[in-house]
Parts: structure tokens; C-alpha cells; sequence
């Protein structure tokens, strides 16, 4: 069925307002677009990883989930949403579930949850080939807990772990290409998406991943306003930037075949992202001009490489 705006948006929400997240938090567009392209009449079974989504939308015996919702610990929302995947299965194979209902099994955690503390569950989920996804909403820190680095961390960020100062230029590391690793698992879908007008490419990845037989991975950029300071109404301005820089380029991996989503018709400087971004800010003082040039050609051979995977699309 072609994409439509109004219809979409029409449907109802299965992450309801009222929950505590900041105003314009990328965590919570994830959710609602992401459960937002579930069929109206079919079930999901919510897991979440403990987090910024988790803390803000669950506080025992209120959710603001309208589906089942399971919140287990940092490490496990891989494991979790297995194990109650492998147990539906059990019961519907003695004749104790309804086989009128259709129940599909999604499950969100932060970068912490996902590229760190929770990657070994995620890896044996996906290598088992549970009928489940698994959505990072990667704000490329804890926030949660104080705006730490993670390995979703670009390089030369500002975090409270990797603070800038006389002796140093932010994160030293670069950031895990967490979406190709998924796709080594050889896993049915592999999406990357982000906020752009009409959450077009991310409910449609979204929609993919959740009929998709077996086991499927959703990396969604979700900034966070406060952790990358910039102001929460630039959020589609912030999504934009990272795509036409080629920062945080849109793909699919669909059994195995990688494909482009999006190719920018001008592709723009790195700066043009890293610029409206307070965790960048000592990157444009005089004397750093290296730093961004080591950046930029980070983000161009990590963009060859993926062009090449698509045989140049």
C-alpha cells in the first residue's frame, strides 16, 4: 500500500501522551512511528530495555503503552523478547492462544542498551532467528543517566566521560557501525532510518521489519536536544543534516542485499551538521580545523564503503 501522511497519522497511538519524556525527545518519535505501523487490529508484545524510554513511559502499575509491555534490565531486551517470543509459540502450538489474533514482538532500547550493555543478548536473539525486532533509538549517549559516551558515540563529542578541555577534544573513538554488524548475522532486515518530513522512510522500515518473517533490526537516529544541545524544534533541521552529510546514511540490508534509500543530490560538508550542535562547539575554534577534516573523511570512506555494498547505487 503506497505511504499516505493523513492515514497513517489517522491510526491510533499504542504509545499514548501523558508519559515523561523531555519535550521534542527523539526516543519517544521513534516509539510512536515505529508502533504506529503495525496493522490496527493485530497485538504486540512491547519490550524495553531500562533507559530513557523505559523510565519515562513505565512507572509501575501505569504505562503508557496500550500493547503488553515488558521492561527487563539494561542487558537483556534481547533475551527477554525471545524467551516471551519462544513461550507464544509453545502455548499457540497447544491450542491456548487464539489464532484470530495475530501478536508480533518489538522491543526498543537506548545505544547504552544496544551497542554496550545489552549487544550480547541482541547478537544471540538474532542468531537464534526469533520472529521479533529489535529498535535502537540511538541518541549516541546514556541520557538517562548523565549524558555518558557509548560506542554510538561520534568522535570528538562532549560528554561528561569525555569532556573537552586543555588536554582534550571530546570522545577519542569512533562511533560502532552497529547496522552492518547486524546485517552479518545474517538476519531477513536490517533498516537504518531517521526523522525526516513525514516519517515516510522510517515508517515504511518500520512496517517492513515488523511483517518480515524472523529475526529483524531497526538502528533509528533519535537525538536527544539536551544531550546534543541544540534546540528541540530543529529536530527535522538536525535528521536532515546527518543524512545530506552523509553522517547517518539511510539503507536496508533484505536478505543479505544491501540497498540505498537515499542518496543526497549534493552532498553537504560534515560542519553543516556538527555546526548547530553545542557537543561540537570547540570543533570550530581556530586550531581545529584538522579535527574537522579527520571527521570528514571518517564519515566519506565510511560512505564509499557503503556505496560500494550497493554496487554504487
Amino acid at each position: 500500500m503506497a505511504y499516505n501522511l493523513k492515514e497513517v497519522m489517522n491510526k491510533p497511538e499504542r504509545l499514548t501522551p501523558g508519559h515523561r519524556l523531555c519535550a521534542g525527545c527523539g526516543a519517544a518519535i521513534a516509539a510512536r512511528t515505529v508502533l504506529r505501523a503495525l496493522k490496527e487490529d493485530d497485538k504486540a508484545v512491547v519490550g524495553n530495555a531500562t533507559g530513557c524510554l523505559e523510565v519515562s513511559t513505565f512507572m509501575y502499575p501505569y504505562t503508557a503503552y496500550e500493547d503488553s509491555y515488558i521492561h527487563n534490565a539494561f542487558a537483556c531486551a534481547g533475551a527477554t523478547l525471545s524467551g516471551v517470543e519462544t513461550a507464544y509459540n509453545a502455548l499457540k502450538k497447544r491450542g491456548r492462544i487464539d489464532d484470530d489474533v495475530t501478536y508480533k514482538f518489538i522491543t526498543f532500547g537506548g545505544d547504552g542498551g544496544t551497542y554496550d550493555i545489552g549487544f550480547q543478548s541482541l547478537s544471540g536473539a538474532m542468531e537464534r532467528g526469533h520472529d521479533m525486532v529489535y529498535v535502537c533509538y540511538d541518541n549516541g549517549a546514556y541520557m538517562n543517566t548523565g549524558i555518558q559516551r557509548s560506542s554510538a558515540t561520534p568522535r570528538f563529542a562532549d560528554t561528561t566521560t569525555t569532556p573537552v578541555g586543555k588536554e582534550s577534544n571530546g570522545k577519542v573513538q569512533s562511533r560502532k557501525d552497529l547496522a552492518s554488524i547486524m546485517a552479518a548475522h545474517n538476519i531477513p532486515y536490517v533498516g537504518q532510518s531517521t526523522f525526516l518530513l513525514g516519517m515516510k522512510d522510517l515508517y515504511e522500515k518500520a512496517e517492513k521489519a515488523i511483517y518480515t518473517p524472523g529475526p529483524a533490526f531497526l538502528n533509528v537516529m533519535a537525538p536527544c536536544p539536551r544531550g546534543w544541545r541544540f534546540d528541540a524544534s530543529d529536530m527535522v533541521k538536525i535528521c536532515k543534516l546527518a543524512v545530506d552529510t552523509c553522517y547517518w546514511p539511510l539503507f536496508e540490508v533484505i536478505d543479505g542485499k544491501w540497498i540505498l534509500s537515499y542518496k543526497p543530490k549534493n552532498k553537504l560538508p560534515l560542519e553543516d551538521f556538527l555546526k548547530p550542535q553545542g557537543r561540537f562547539k570547540h570543533l570550530f575554534k581556530a586550531g581545529n580545523e584538522d579535527l574537522i577534516a579527520e571527521f570528514q573523511a571518517e564519515v566519506d570512506r565510511r560512505w564509499e564503503e557503503l556505496l560500494n555494498k550497493c554496487e554504487n547505487a
